[in-house]
């Protein structure tokens, strides 16, 4: 059943979802940060030079990890919340026989009062097979048989 604002309701889900991992790996940061800076020399030196260097690997994953949520969040900001597609393209809540998912990014599982979506890419084996599709087309995926209901 599709319910009412379905795109911006999955659209803000992920936005909040990305923007507060955001937040927290900054603060995981900038502690890191604060703690390798602050931490004094000791008479063991190479002990002291092993925790800088294991601070620095984290801070280095932690900052790897923000870029690549922020980059996800740059490419849901490009989604046209208020437009409805007569195919699968960037943006497009397709509803089908076997699920319901979000072409945006890959998230995941989301559920809405009750309805399951799917946050998945265009790069991926679905959104691949996906682009372009209308209403009232099917194809197999996963030796599964996949009916287009709607688009949103």
């Amino acid at each position: 059943m599709a319910i009412k604002n379905t795109k911006q309701i999955l659209h803000k889900y992920i936005s909040d979802s990305l923007n507060s991992k955001a937040k927290i790996l900054q603060k995981d940061i900038t502690e890191t940060i604060e703690s390798r800076n602050n931490d004094t020399k000791s008479s063991a030196g190479d002990k002291f030079e092993t925790g800088r260097e294991m601070m620095n690997i984290e801070i280095q994953k932690a900052e790897k990890q923000l870029s690549i949520t922020n980059k996800f969040i740059e490419e849901l900001s490009k989604i046209d919340l208020q437009k409805n597609n007569d195919r699968v393209i960037y943006g497009s809540v397709v509803y089908t026989n076997n699920g319901n998912y979000f072409i945006s990014i890959a998230f995941g599982k989301i559920e809405i009062e009750n309805d399951v979506f799917y946050s998945i890419s265009l790069a991926s084996p679905l959104g691949k097979i996906l682009q372009n599709k209308q209403v009232g087309n099917s194809f197999n995926f996963q030796k599964k048989e996949y009916i287009i209901n709607k688009i949103m």
